[in-house]
């Protein structure tokens, strides 16, 4: 067993050789005592690439110390303590696994408790895909653990060029002595969460790109541009852009940061795109992040500029209409104007909603609004008579947002007569929009009678995302099945996986 001390992160951190970088947030039921609480963890995990010893995976994870039972030990002291548990299935090999606490140190009381259990790890694996299954329990608690499973594909070609996975970083200074967080001069601490609040306004990053030498030759000149995107359009932000000319070596760095006090509430993509000097596109790679900006929002002065004479908005009269009209852009709308919509276009004016309505389309095409306007009324006008249940309009089903915000998918799966399981439908992309390739959709309903299937899982940046969705569509036989037992319920006729894995 692996004991390690809070309030450091153990091993070594100065590794220059980055792959992957992914947040996962839990939230598990602790009970000190009689009264529950929970017990948070944040969790990210990058993959590496040495050339000496091949790739490995190295974790870090902060446990959020006031959720933490602490109890006395025989000093009379008070210690808290959580059991950590990872696995690294490859099929049904495990081919690493790891068990060990992070223990606190004594405290004399713990009415003030502001410190979380840190921890780094490394891991051994070779080039592939692999199941990340990780358990977290408070010793103190006799409680099950909490259980999750994630996919990770390691892939480092040695015939191409690659961009590393993008870490976030929370703080950095210059290297006095070497230490466990220093790396190439300076001492990196991650930022775990891929979430920036209010006070957070600087999103900084790092990154590096593999074999450009080999491929460019060397001393070759090539073109590293990186940049903030919306997820939901995958519009470029022109105003979060950086370009660094490089020399080709076997590895480049990227450490740059974007001040980001003015970018609006919203989920977005940073993206690392590397060019040669034919402007091919030679490396890309894309870090997901949520910003939470309240002070950054639409107000009607900004709209009261906005002139919409002669325009097609000015010829929509009838209110009601127009109204309908702004909840069908919901789907396609980002977070601020959802935000704004909910909060003033139920009471606001006609021409108030012509102005929002009009601006709407006229930043997505200025060239020709109203043309834009058309095709996506189009397109709702089919989803509400195909996906319309006995409570709601299409476009506000969880299929109708996904066929509108992404398009008809390339392939759908239907599978309604499986005795094990729920009525399903997967969907699968080809390419989203933003670059995403091969992605899914689970749907699931209860009752196909209402036609009301909701969003079960996707593998889709910034989508709901479950990765037992299994175990919940199989329900149907097994109602009382623990949803954190490791193996799904052994059903007659079940497509799901096959479905998932390999689309209709």
């Amino acid at each position: 067993m692996n004991k390690i001390q809070l309030q450091y992160f153990p091993g070594h951190i100065n590794t220059t050789w980055r792959f992957l970088i992914i947040l996962i947030l839990f939230s598990i039921m602790a009970i000190p005592g009689s009264q529950a609480q929970k017990l948070n963890a944040f969790l990210s995990y990058t993959v590496f690439n040495s050339p000496e010893s091949g790739p490995y995976i190295e974790t870090y994870l902060a446990v959020d110390g006031k959720t933490v039972r602490f109890i006395k030990n025989e000093n009379n002291k008070f210690i808290g303590s959580v059991q950590i548990i990872m696995i690294f299935k490859k099929g049904e090999e495990i081919v690493n696994f790891d068990k060990y606490e992070l223990l606190s140190h004594e405290l004399e009381d713990t009415t003030s408790i502001n410190f979380d259990f840190l921890d780094q790890q490394r891991y051994s694996l070779t080039n592939g895909e692999y199941v990340f299954e990780i358990q977290i329990s408070d010793i103190n608690n006799d409680i099950e653990p909490f259980v999750s499973f994630h996919p990770i594909n390691i892939e480092f070609p040695e015939d191409k060029i690659s961009i590393s996975g993008i870490e976030l970083i929370k703080t950095y200074v210059k290297t006095e002595t070497e230490n466990t967080l220093s790396r190439n001069g300076y001492d990196i601490t991650p930022h775990i969460s891929n979430f920036y609040a209010e006070d957070d306004n600087t999103l900084t990053y790092y990154a590096e790109i593999y074999n450009t030498d080999k491929l460019l030759g060397k001393d070759s000149k090539y073109l590293l541009t990186s940049y903030i995107q919306k997820v939901d359009n995958a519009k470029k932000l022109s105003k979060y852009v950086k370009y660094k000319k490089e020399n080709t070596k076997p590895v480049n760095i990227l450490f740059n940061e974007f001040n980001i006090t003015n970018l609006e509430s919203g989920n977005y993509l940073l993206v690392i795109e590397a060019r040669d000097k034919e402007n091919n596109l030679i490396g890309l790679n894309k870090m997901y992040f949520q910003r939470s900006n309240p002070r950054i929002k639409i107000t009607i002065e900004d709209l009261a500029k906005v002139n919409v004479e002669n325009s097609f908005a000015s010829r929509i009269t009838n209110i009601d209409t127009l109204r309908e009209y702004v909840h069908y852009l919901e789907p396609i709308s980002s977070n601020q104007e959802v935000g704004f919509a909910m909060l003033n276009m139920r009471t606001a004016d006609l021409e108030t909603m012509q102005k929002f309505f009009y601006q709407f389309w006229y930043e997505r095409n200025n060239l020709e609004p109203e043309r834009e306007w058309e095709k996506y009324l189009d397109k709702v006008n089919q989803i509400n008579l195909a996906y319309a249940t006995q409570i709601s309009k299409g476009y506000e089903t969880d299929r109708g947002r996904v066929y509108l915000k992404y398009g008809p998918p390339n392939a759908i799966s239907e599978s309604y007569n499986e005795p094990a399981a729920y009525p399903y439908e997967i969907w699968h992309y080809y390419v989203l929009e933003n670059g995403e390739r091969d992605r899914k959709f689970v749907f699931y309903t209860k009752d196909i009678v209402t036609n009301d299937f909701t969003l079960l899982h996707s593998d889709v940046t910034g989508e709901y995302s479950n990765y037992r969705w299994q175990y919940y569509l199989y329900q149907r036989v097994d109602p009382g099945f623990n949803i954190d037992q490791r193996t799904t319920p052994d059903t007659w006729g079940g497509n799901s996986k096959r479905y998932f894995d390999i689309p209709r």
